[in-house]
């Protein structure tokens, strides 16, 4: 790792891109081999994400898919209930997400909607967050049971840090689609946050599908951080693969196949 260097809320310095990436492709070929023994096992998994605004979700997310296939890891990020899922069962759009036999499923933000934003921001009554509580740890019961792995994932970013990453997306034409109305609404709420998530994690904080916290405040140990844990959650071995070796090309039919492409619209290379 690198040296210190930089202190932070965390007393530890800011790690070094080249580091960073050292560990995170080690990671990555570990979630590899952990895709192979998954597809080879038909395991089912259910990754949830959650946490507060700008605490790394989507960074975290990304560097554990994309090295992976999306066919073994599909990542799930619903938009807003249409007016028909509104009359559904709550957890009822969910479901059909879930994973069969050699499937991980990442959710970006989850049925947990009920116990944050949606509590805080009045889009559900006070009764329909209760019995949301009293529900999801049932709910969850019954999924574990039914042979699917559940994972849950909170990240936790400072008070002062979650401001830093607001005002540089308020700043950066690349980052600017991350800032929605309902992010800038709910920055004065912060503290109602707090709440919500306490309430949250002590109604579903449970031993056959607990909460595991990640400090976010630094992205990069955050995403080694939560890769690596995930890891340690799911037994794995490495599966054997026989080496593949690349024929040699037919002839057959041979013509110049780079001819037949004048006068085709080709992209401008200006790079």
């Amino acid at each position: 790792m690198a040296k210190e260097e930089k202190k932070n809320g965390n007393n530890k310095s800011k790690l070094k891109n080249k580091a960073y990436m050292k560990e995170l492709r080690k990671l990555q070929t570990e979630l590899c081999n952990l895709q192979e023994w998954v597809k080879k096992k038909g395991l089912r998994v259910i990754i949830v994400f959650e946490g507060r605004d700008a605490a790394g979700k989507g960074g975290t997310i990304k560097a554990i898919t994309e090295r992976v296939s999306p066919r073994v890891f599909r990542l799930v990020a619903l938009p807003a209930p249409s007016d028909r899922e509104k009359s559904q069962l709550y957890m009822q759009r969910y479901i059909p997400h879930f994973p069969a036999a050699g499937e991980v499923v990442i959710f970006d933000r989850s049925w947990y909607n009920r116990a944050g934003v949606e509590y805080v921001m009045g889009f559900c009554d006070k009764e329909q967050h209760q019995r949301f509580l009293q529900l999801c740890p049932l709910a969850e019961k019954f999924i574990v049971d039914g042979g699917i792995q559940l994972v849950k994932f909170w990240l936790e970013v400072g008070k002062d840090e979650q401001a830093r990453r607001f005002e540089a997306r308020i700043e950066d034409p690349l980052r600017q689609w991350k800032l929605s109305p309902m992010d800038v609404e709910s920055w004065t709420r912060w503290y109602d946050y707090s709440s919500a998530r306490d309430m949250m994690l002590e109604a579903t904080d449970t031993k056959y599908a607990p909460w595991y916290i990640v400090r976010s405040d630094d992205k990069r140990r955050a995403r080694l951080n939560c890769i690596s844990h995930l890891l340690s959650l799911i037994p794995y071995k490495k599966v054997s693969r026989e080496k593949v070796k690349l024929p040699k090309r037919s002839d057959k039919g041979k013509y110049d196949d780079q001819a037949t492409l004048a006068g085709r619209k080709f992209v401008p290379q200006k790079y």
